[in-house]
């Protein structure tokens, strides 16, 4: 296994002319459990000889690659990176340049929340050839293992996908941090709402969401690890959550689902899914 501890710079017009780039495969990892990747993603495991991999990556998918293949953890955890994305690109295309095929390895789906659709940008614009194998996204396992279907006919008819991370904000000071999403849009009733990437802004995301009309009785939980052995979900209200995932230290990597469907998880969600915790909790 290699760890980078400091960017590398490549210069392609270096590299040598007549060199072929090798091909480039960004392969979604699933949303953690190594039996949730598809057919396709467990072939390219198996035949890799270069990954550089992700944090939100499980040990046990790693497990699959051959014992040869060289690894570089380029994760990036929560108040932690260990490369910047652009220092990422910039390794990939260097080792793609440089006449090395290699597999990009990301948790769940490299077009949700990946950040693939950057590096596959980076890629066509070098004319870099690459494959792209999509992932089981860490909605859709959480959906799955919580009991609490993403969409239904009696409690949600649309789908939202959205970020909670935080951004400068570019008319406060330097240190003013905002959560920048369309929260009218967010507030819509008969809709899931999936909020990655949104712990450290829960209180914030919830008391937008009920500022901007949704009821603060409409049901809301935190699903931590999902798909993993240790999954946990704390189920409350949007008015609830925030206190509910401070007191039971809901820690990244775990999704918010808000919705209607939320209020299935007592009678679909499997016996070993993890434990359920009310408002009351």
């Amino acid at each position: 296994m290699s760890v980078l501890d400091e960017p590398l710079h490549f210069d392609p017009a270096a590299l040598g002319a007549g060199v072929r780039p090798g091909k480039v495969t960004l392969v979604g990892a699933g949303p953690g459990d190594p039996e949730l990747l598809t057919v396709k993603a467990a072939r390219a495991l198996q035949c890799a000889s270069l990954v550089l991999y992700d944090q939100l990556v499980d040990p046990a998918v790693l497990a699959l690659l051959p014992r040869d293949a060289e690894r570089i953890y380029v994760g990036k955890a929560s108040g932690h990176h260990s490369m910047a994305q652009d220092a990422i690109i910039e390794l990939m295309l260097g080792l793609a340049l440089a006449g090395r095929p290699l597999l990009r390895l990301k948790g769940g789906d490299p077009y949700i929340f990946g950040r693939g659709g950057e590096e596959a940008q980076a890629l066509a614009a070098a004319g870099v050839p690459f494959e792209v194998i999509p992932g089981i996204s860490a909605a859709q396992g959480a959906a799955a293992m919580a009991g609490m279907p993403l969409t239904h006919r009696d409690h949600a008819c649309s789908l939202v996908l959205t970020t909670g991370h935080l951004r400068q904000d570019a008319h406060g000071d330097a240190g003013d941090r905002i959560v920048d999403l369309d929260w009218d849009l967010l507030a819509r009733p008969r809709q899931t709402v999936v909020v990655y990437m949104g712990v450290g802004t829960l209180p914030i995301i919830c008391g937008k969401l009920i500022e901007h009309g949704l009821p603060a009785d409409t049901p809301a939980a935190t699903i931590e690890r999902a798909t993993r052995p240790d999954q946990r979900t704390v189920v409350g209200t949007v008015a609830t959550l925030p206190s509910l995932a401070l007191l039971h230290r809901v820690k990244p990597p775990a999704l918010i689902m808000i919705g209607g469907v939320v209020s299935l998880r007592e009678q679909l969600a499997p016996a070993s899914s993890g434990v359920r915790l009310s408002a009351n909790a």
